[in-house]
């Protein structure tokens, strides 16, 4: 498998498919549009290559304020996981965000998504903080998120 990443312009219709397939709770593409049309927004698409050719596998979407950058969301298609490509693409979403003058970079995550957490113990990144139901499943469940966040350049961890 070879993976290349490509930045914005990308296509949000594209992107909100593979949110739609990897988190169930989609985004729209308008909605990514939005963000995308934002000072500091930027993706960074894994394209995998598959016996049919080339495709996004996944994307991390990142904004970059002053010196700070925050990982707005990550998406890993399911036929696409387990080939590293989070971990590739936070990696080069870091880089980028620091080359933006980012100094830390952080995210929320569902306490319960036991997958993300490790990638991010991977990259070096620490617990500070909890957002008590934070995340909606449906109207009578909520989940914590943990508020995690690394320094930059990412370590090696």
């Amino acid at each position: 498998m070879s993976t290349a990443f490509w930045f914005h312009p990308c296509d949000c219709e594209i992107l909100a498919r593979i949110h739609s397939e990897a988190c169930g709770d989609a985004w729209s593409a308008a909605a990514i549009a939005s963000l995308m049309a934002q000072a500091g927004v930027y993706a960074v698409v894994a394209e995998i290559a598959v016996a049919a050719g080339n495709r996004p596998g996944g994307f991390v979407l990142i904004r970059v304020a002053a010196d700070e950058a925050e990982i707005l969301t990550l998406a890993v298609r399911p036929a696409s996981r387990r080939r590293g490509l989070g971990r590739e693409m936070v990696r080069a979403g870091a880089e980028k965000a620091a080359d933006m003058g980012a100094k830390s970079l952080f995210l929320e995550v569902n306490v319960g998504n036991f997958a993300a957490k490790n990638l991010y113990n991977g990259l070096g990144f620490l617990k500070v903080g909890v957002r008590p139901g934070y995340y909606l499943r449906d109207r009578d469940h909520k989940e914590d998120a943990l508020v995690l966040s690394a320094q930059l350049p990412l370590l090696e961890v």
